[in-house]
């Protein structure tokens, strides 16, 4: 009767076992948490080639639509319905990415001109953005990227090729 009684008297973890459950929880996190991350940089990624992808495409359809006189704006592209409202701006921030856009007006005989970059918002440490800088503009035919500073048309394109 007496050992019933103590064991009906124990309830609880020991202090011993808390600390194992703890432990266990820390590794799972320490774990977790570089996958995670490694997960966000490389939706950033692909979500800015995407991006970059449309924004070619709106700039086809404005300078097609617009008598083949010229390239768009981040704000033109977005108030004509060509991009999304998240690219109003000189500067639009889009998951994680900096977006940047130079026009060149036509001149002589050379014709009009754009140029997008995306950036990663932070290129390193923990709470990097992304690692991959991206280019596209009306000189190159699909975007390309370099991993080591601001991407141009000379680097190679993405997926190789």
């Amino acid at each position: 009767m007496r050992t019933n009684r103590k064991i009906l008297g124990r309830r609880g973890f020991s202090l011993v076992e808390l600390m194992i459950v703890i432990s266990i929880i820390g590794i799972l996190v320490a774990i977790g948490i570089p996958a995670w991350q490694a997960s966000v940089r490389s939706t950033n990624e692909a979500a800015a080639i995407t991006h970059l992808q449309r924004i070619s495409t709106a700039q086809v359809t404005f300078f097609n639509t617009k008598n083949r006189s010229g390239y768009g704006t981040f704000d033109q592209l977005s108030s004509g319905g060509y991009l999304d409202k998240v690219f109003v701006g000189d500067t639009p921030l889009v998951d994680g990415y900096i977006f940047t856009m130079t026009l060149t007006a036509k001149s002589g005989n050379q014709p009009p001109a754009y140029t997008v970059n995306a950036n990663p918002q932070k290129p390193t440490g923990l709470t990097a953005t992304g690692t991959r800088f991206f280019y596209s503009g009306s000189d190159v035919g699909r975007p390309t990227s370099n991993s080591e500073k601001p991407a141009g048309p000379d680097d190679p394109p993405v997926g190789g090729g």
